[in-house]
């Protein structure tokens, strides 16, 4: 049997399959072994060196993986850009990341142009899946050549999340100078966390777009440990079904959301497929009602496996029959991971005392990059926090109590006030703003603004409207307040801090607002 990692398994085994793409086409180790090396080579020639970056802003697909493993053998930071962005954003993203080439697909092509032109990307750093204008042809990068990449040494993605001011910041880690040839150790634990060991026969369904931190790190890490990708480009219940039955899938990582349409098919479309390959549905990245986690571990069987953790790292795991035990609970650290509850003063709290989650994962560390303020008020010693609030039972269960102060968590993404906040108060006819979660049925929660108005201005639905058309061409979509309510003065101290908890929980009365 092979030793797990693209390029080994690609050597012992060229013909087996890596990747199966959405339209069903099936990539091999050897295909996709092949464009990473040529991809790599390109990236070399074009003047990325160790430690640069590159951008991507591609669907799920076969391309996406090429490129990640060409930086991750040549000792790149590849950045995931999130393509429902859009172009000032993901402009203010490859700045920030200096990135030296950004490779995009034709679907994205009026966000790519925009973006590339604002962060003065050289037209030489372009590449493009399909027509772009201004960008050359993936196809074209490292094309003529042959071979390895020079100077190969270990790549790391860069994922961006919420910095203090609203505006993403990177999860930057140093790079380890490690062979890219084999897979990290700390790669395969994690995959064993939950049960899932190299090659065994294991299957991967990617149901996410995999700009999202854990559904890159599920979908690369399977193809590694040589368990096929499937990939879903646009997520659909029922395909779902199908997929797992056709391609015998056994793991795969899905959100809350995916849960409850899952469960509100048909029971005779629900009842058509066979799932019995399926061994491990874990999920994280919201909350998910006790109800429907039951409701799936009754359809599925005990193979729902929740997890909890941050882009910085860390984190605990518990099993269907442990959650049974313990409903509520995120479960405790798995192997190499610490979780302690701390007091403002960063003192231990006793167990069943709320505080601050703090985490550490061992050998690993990160800084934010470009916001060493908001990397030292994170951390703790080696411990860091991403601001939860939780505590832990006497056996050890983290158990968490409530979100970030003010982020978002709707279907599964993390939406960050303070980003809407600052760009709606740039309009002339907003005096102040704050924005919020509210619950949402299936959602979990959705997007609140409470505008107080500038002098003069009379609320209503024409202003509302005026404010939705100003931020639709600076936000994404999926950023945008659902509703807008007005307020003749926000709740502020003298000092100016916001008492965003008063305006919150007129919405949330009679509901729990818990993780």
């Amino acid at each position: 049997m092979a030793n797990p990692g693209v390029w080994n398994i690609a050597h012992a085994a060229p013909g087996s399959v890596a990747v199966v793409e959405s339209d069903g086409r099936q990539v091999t180790y050897a295909e996709l072994a092949a464009e990473a090396d040529r991809i790599g080579r390109g990236l070399r020639t074009a003047g990325l060196a160790t430690g640069d970056s590159v951008a991507v802003l591609l669907p799920n697909s076969a391309a996406l993986l090429a490129v990640y493993f060409a930086a991750l053998q040549t000792g790149l930071y590849v950045v995931p850009l999130n393509w429902h962005l859009v172009g000032a954003e993901v402009a203010h993203i490859l700045t920030d990341a200096a990135a030296r080439c950004f490779i995009v697909h034709e679907r994205f092509a009026g966000v790519a142009a925009e973006a590339a032109e604002a962060a003065r990307i050289a037209p030489s750093g372009r590449f493009a899946v399909g027509s772009v204008p201004g960008f050359r042809p993936l196809a074209e990068l490292g094309a003529g050549g042959s071979g390895r990449p020079t100077g190969r040494t270990l790549g790391a993605p860069m994922v961006y999340t919420s910095g203090t001011s609203g505006r993403p910041k990177g999860v930057r880690r140093p790079l380890s100078g490690a062979d890219p040839d084999q897979v990290p150790p700390h790669a395969i634990r994690f995959f064993e966390v939950f049960g899932l060991r190299p090659f065994a026969g294991h299957v991967h369904l990617c149901c996410s777009p995999l700009y999202h931190t854990a559904v890159l790190s599920f979908a690369t890490i399977a193809v590694q440990l040589g368990h096929p990708a499937v990939l879903i480009d646009r997520w659909d219940p029922e395909q779902t079904l199908r997929l797992v039955e056709r391609h015998q899938v056994t793991h795969s990582h899905l959100v809350p959301i995916q849960f409850r349409r899952l469960l509100a098919l048909p029971e005779s479309v629900r009842a058509a497929y066979d799932l019995s390959s399926m061994r491990a549905v874990i999920h994280s990245a919201a909350p998910c009602p006790p109800e429907v986690k039951r409701r799936m571990m009754q359809w599925w069987g005990p193979v729902v496996v929740e997890y909890y953790a941050a882009t910085e790292g860390g984190g605990t795991v518990i099993g269907a029959e442990e959650w049974l035990r313990r409903p509520g609970s995120v479960g405790r650290p798995w192997p190499g991971s610490r979780v302690r509850i701390l007091d403002s003063h960063g003192r231990d709290l006793p167990a069943g005392a709320h505080g601050q989650v703090y985490l550490e994962m061992e050998g690993s560390t990160f800084e934010y990059h470009g916001d060493p303020e908001k990397t030292r008020a994170a951390r703790v010693g080696r411990l860091f926090t991403v601001g939860d609030i939780g505590y832990l039972d006497e056996a050890g269960y983290l158990y968490l109590c409530d979100r970030r102060a003010d982020m978002i968590i709707s279907g599964g993404v993390n939406i960050y006030p303070a980003e809407i906040e600052s760009e709606l108060s740039v309009h002339p006819k907003v005096a102040d703003v704050a924005v919020f979660g509210i619950p949402h049925d299936e959602w979990g929660e959705e997007i609140k603004a409470v505008v107080q108005p500038a002098a003069g201005i009379r609320p209503g639905p024409e202003l509302t409207s005026e404010l939705m058309e100003f931020l639709t061409g600076r936000l994404a979509r999926f950023k945008l307040p659902r509703s807008v309510d007005y307020t003749d003065e926000l709740p502020r101290d003298p000092n100016g801090k916001l008492y965003k908890r008063l305006l919150r929980e007129p919405y949330w009365s009679g509901r729990d607002r818990q993780i």
